[in-house]
């Protein structure tokens, strides 16, 4: 007994294709067999700065290869992932080829100043965890490093085939970590919640018990295991089972492996079920059009007419696609417009919040403060409007699918538009404003200027009654108008730091919303581009396989009678290995099949 592997299968497939000289099947199971030998199970490792995400990337893997530190913070992603050896590569925005470098020196690569320029570094290690195409990425902390990586961030969750999401014990859950949460439960099928640091928090099984009570709460079903990645890794060093089974992380790498590569492998194999059934479809179609002729001549009217008749009707689909593609063009432009709209219409929230603080206070000493506040109310905004408009673009693909197949096109392939690019680097933070700082030298010369003016009008009238210019009376006027000048300059120059201030705020929200606004509409129109391509190769591909079906009817009815059994032998071999092949394939998506 032997065991028919999906490889095998798609062997067997690309061979018939080439038997039947169909180069585009030919080209699509190919495309399916490095999908499939290559799968790929993306694990994004999120959460707010400083919670121990980059630790427990370094505890999975036993590895320190993420930066860990008080005083650095990870600001472009880290992929790690299975390879033969040890190798690190830098990915940078300009389009260089990728620079390969030492993997200890990974960690200070994307962090501060040396990430300038660098869109992630990818790191390749032999571990088991890997094996089975995981990837674990180590993400910008979302909120408190700048709303570009935050963004970058939220821009990688439709990727994702899982979430992992990192909040140390040392607190329950806040109002923006969990907002974090909704926004990834909506964009991505797993969310996985991992409590840190156990070790430094004594208080950590009561903090677990409330984040249990506040996931209920939102309705998330989503797990939640406390580790201690310091626990592990110390584990890891000195072979301690045990200790790494109090670490926690044996349990969190189990549910990875039960709940996400396993999936994930299953997801695979269902895809490629679909490509390889399609295939023998369409390559059965021609072989049993040309054998049905042969066996049967007196047939051989009827079976052409209705192979006419469905190759006209195919092709004609294909020509007008006018109901699919019209329901596409016209959901993309109402939702190009609805993502400007909503972008500016949170935005314009924003900006009325920023004024009344700015109107509370004295913008100058309070910027620090005031800039921190919107550059994460800003990044909350606009990640509510990425999770809309990904769920829409979501929806509208499969509107268009669903009408494409009502109008008898077929079942289109999965939809898959790839990882985003580095879009939102061009996004900076909050300009800063003038202080309102004054030195000792400032402030008395707009003292002296006030109090000169005071001193002289006073001296000139007490002057009629004798008196010198500077005397006790125009001394004491020169004090009251000193002090009022200075207190009206104050008034003025704090004016003047509001209305920077609000100009800035305006500025940046406008630069925001043009930024975000293109990066999203220029997701949107690659989900249209590569939809659009899937359903017209799609529709040619059955209306190539009726052509050629009605060819293969034509032909047969030329052949010599000499030839014509010859013909028809070769024929039935061939349909006896579709009909093989379509067997194996109907029940690839279970247990491996059993041949003799």
């Amino acid at each position: 007994m032997g065991v028919v592997t999906p490889e095998q299968l798609v062997d067997r497939a690309l061979v018939l294709a080439e038997a039947c000289e169909r180069s585009e099947l030919h080209r699509r199971l190919t495309l399916a067999a490095e999908r499939s030998r290559t799968p790929g199970v993306r694990v994004l490792v999120v959460g707010e700065p400083k919670q121990g995400k980059s630790s427990l990337v370094n505890a999975l893997v036993g590895v320190p290869v993420c930066p860990v530190a008080d005083d650095v913070a990870t600001v472009v992603p880290t992929v790690v992932r299975a390879g033969a050896e040890p190798r690190a590569t830098l990915v940078r925005a300009d389009g260089a080829e990728p620079e390969t470098v030492p993997v200890e020196t990974v960690a200070a690569a994307v962090t501060g100043e040396a990430a300038r320029g660098l869109v992630r570094a990818e790191v390749e290690l032999p571990r088991r965890l890997l094996e089975g195409g995981l990837e674990l990425v180590d993400t910008a902390g979302v909120g408190g490093i700048g709303i570009a990586h935050s963004l970058a961030t939220l821009d990688l969750l439709p990727t994702a085939d899982a979430v992992v999401f990192v909040s140390d014990a040392s607190q329950e859950f806040t109002a923006p970590e969990m907002a974090l949460l909704d926004q990834a439960a909506a964009l991505c099928p797993t969310v996985v919640c991992v409590l840190t640091k156990t070790d430094v928090c004594t208080d950590w099984r009561t903090v677990e018990e409330i984040d249990r009570r506040h996931l209920a709460d939102r309705g998330l079903d989503a797990p939640l295991f406390a580790v201690s990645s310091a626990l592990a890794l110390l584990a890891v060093q000195h072979r301690d089972r045990s200790l790494h089974t109090e670490s926690g992380i044996a349990a969190l790498v189990d549910h990875l492996r039960r709940e996400v590569v396993d999936r994930a492998e299953t997801l695979a194999r269902r895809s490629l079920v679909h490509d390889l059934a399609s295939v023998t479809g369409q390559l059965a179609l021609a072989v049993r059009s040309e054998l049905a002729v042969l066996e049967d001549p007196a047939g051989r009217e009827e079976l052409l007419r209705g192979l006419e008749a469905a190759k006209a009707a195919a092709d004609d689909q294909r020509r007008r696609s006018s109901r699919w593609q019209q329901v596409l063009a016209d959901g993309v432009t109402d939702l190009l417009a609805d993502i400007d709209h909503d972008l500016r219409d949170r935005s314009r929230v924003v900006v009325r919040e920023a004024e009344e603080v700015i109107a509370a206070r004295d913008p100058g000493s309070a910027w620090p403060e005031i800039s921190a506040w919107l550059d994460e109310r800003v990044a909350a905004a606009v990640a509510d409007s990425f999770v809309w408009a990904e769920q829409r673009s979501q929806w509208l693909a499969e509107q268009v699918v669903e009408q494409f197949e009502r109008d008898g096109g077929g079942t289109v392939p999965a939809l898959s538009v790839g990882d985003p690019d580095d879009a939102l680097a061009d996004l900076v933070d909050v300009p800063a404003v003038d202080d309102g700082a004054m030195t000792l030298r400032e402030r008395t010369l707009v003292g002296l200027r006030g109090s000169y003016t005071g001193v002289l009008m006073t001296g000139l009238v007490t002057s009629l009654a004798g008196l010198a210019i500077i005397n006790p009376i125009s001394l004491a006027a020169g004090v009251l108008m000193g002090r009022k000048a200075y207190t009206d300059d104050q008034k003025q120059r704090l004016q003047k730091r509001r209305s920077e201030a609000r100009t800035v705020v305006r500025r940046h929200l406008d630069e925001v919303v043009f930024q975000v606004g293109k990066h999203l509409k220029d997701r949107l129109r690659t989900v249209q581009r590569t939809l659009r391509d899937l359903i017209t190769d799609t529709a040619d591909e059955v209306s190539r396989s009726l052509a050629d079906a009605v060819a293969a009817a034509q032909r047969s009815a030329q052949v010599a009678a000499a030839d014509r059994d010859a013909r028809a032998r070769v024929l039935r071999r061939r349909r006896e290995e579709l009909d093989r092949l379509a067997a194996d394939v109907a029940r690839l998506g279970g247990a491996p099949v059993p041949v003799p």
